[in-house]
């Protein structure tokens, strides 16, 4: 009976993986839209599972109210920012977004508490690598044997986005799934064939979509891991090697400012990051007339009669976010806002290298790479903060896992936290 409870604790957790990922569900309620169709579409289905998964949260948390209550201390600053996102309805230039948006936070924001408080780092691996084992596999069905919903049509004639309603969609959760299957490969003896070709499909499927972002994003990311690899070095070998890749990534960096044209050209994009350069600062001219608390948190984007009207008539299009996680939260929240994330941000990051240091399996660097990934997702995209979001699910479960951990190691010397049997 214990066993059966366990496996279907571990179900549910696959499952609200999946859900949170963004795959599966939209694609199929919208009938398999193409981006440049309108459709409108019941969304209840999604609403009634979101409040469904808060529920079973709440209560799986319930159950273990003391580890719950212990594990939450850990991380002071995450839970400090949700509480601001709440009460920013008091000054919110659209109080009811900031409620409706504010709850299903909370709720999300349990998930990854939970996450963090029920399962071990190498647990939690085992989990994203079923979820994305299924979205992996699943995105290849539906490609090969439902085009109208695998495929894209319009101006991305051809692309292939999955189970994901853009092709976008796909090349971002890969670049995830790539991480996931990178680590697992080198964790895993028994089965490290299996993740490798889990790793090398998920590369597949982010050029099958043809996201020039997503596949820079990947080669930032192993470049990331190899950095991190070298940081378990001793010290006379760590130091030079950290040099000379610094170094490098310096001559790089100046040879892409002077070149930047003929990359983005080179890659389909142009220099403005398709009208995101553009965009950043009619964002800031916004920022500043409420830079200290914002505007609420989701108080911002509310169209042609919302404060967002200034930058859609300036920018010429209509975005709903500012493609920019740093400058969503500022917008939001405010530099007091900002500042609380990014004092926890500090605290995790290094937490992290810390944990690096100390340990020797792959994988305890994936919270280092899931810091680091943060930073990447959010210079071009919005996951900071975001509500029902995977991104910053794993990152509260990252930051309060790696946190516990430590305070845990250095009182006992266990470097393991309690879980479940896998």
């Amino acid at each position: 009976m214990n066993k059966l409870l366990v496996f279907a604790e571990k179900g549910f957790t696959v499952a609200v993986l999946l859900v949170y990922s963004g795959a599966i569900l939209l694609l199929l309620l919208s009938g398999g839209a193409q981006e440049n169709e309108f459709v409108e579409f019941d969304s209840s289905l999604i609403r009634i599972i979101n409040f469904l998964i808060y529920i079973v949260t709440f209560l799986l948390l319930g159950l273990r109210w003391k580890n719950t209550l212990y594990f939450l201390s850990k991380d002071r600053w995450l839970f400090l920012l949700v509480v601001l996102a709440a009460i920013s309805m008091l000054w919110s230039f659209e109080k009811g977004t900031t409620l409706k948006d504010s709850i299903t936070l909370i709720g999300s924001s349990l998930f990854g508490l939970y996450f963090a408080s029920r399962y071990t780092l190498k647990q939690q691996l085992n989990l994203l690598g079923w979820t994305y084992g299924i979205i992996v596999v699943l995105s290849f069905i539906f490609a090969v044997a439902l085009p109208k919903y695998g495929i894209m049509g319009g101006i991305h004639q051809g692309k292939w986005r999955g189970v994901f309603l853009h092709k976008n969609g796909l090349g971002a959760r890969m670049v995830y799934s790539c991480m996931v299957f990178l680590i697992l490969a080198y964790q895993s003896k028994k089965h490290s064939l299996l993740m490798w070709i889990g790793f090398s499909l998920s590369i597949l499927l982010i050029l099958m979509a043809a996201s020039s972002s997503s596949l820079l994003n990947i080669l930032i990311l192993a470049l990331v891991y190899f950095i991190f690899q070298n940081l378990r070095l001793p010290y006379l070998l760590m130091l030079p090697m950290l040099t000379m890749i610094l170094t490098l990534g310096q001559i790089l960096y100046f040879w892409f400012i002077n070149n930047a044209s003929v990359v983005f050209a080179s890659i389909g994009k142009d220099a403005t990051l398709t009208g995101r350069t553009e965009l950043w600062p009619l964002v800031m001219d916004m920022i500043w007339k409420h830079p200290w608390i914002g505007y609420g948190y989701g108080g911002f984007w509310q169209g042609w009669d919302g404060e967002s009207a200034y930058i859609w008539r300036g920018s010429g299009w209509t975005p709903t976010h500012p493609h920019n996680g740093f400058l969503a939260l500022w917008l939001d929240l405010g530099l007091l806002g900002l500042g609380i994330f990014l004092l926890g941000f500090r605290r995790s990051l290094l937490q992290s290298l810390y944990w690096v240091r100390i340990t020797s399996q792959s994988v305890d660097l994936y919270p280092l790479l899931h810091t680091s990934f943060l930073i990447i997702a959010n210079l071009t995209e919005t996951n900071l903060l975001e509500t029902n979001s995977l991104t910053w699910i794993l990152y509260i479960s990252s930051s309060i896992y790696i946190s516990e951990a430590i305070d845990r190691q250095q009182t006992t010397g266990n470097k393991e936290i309690r879980g479940v049997d896998m």
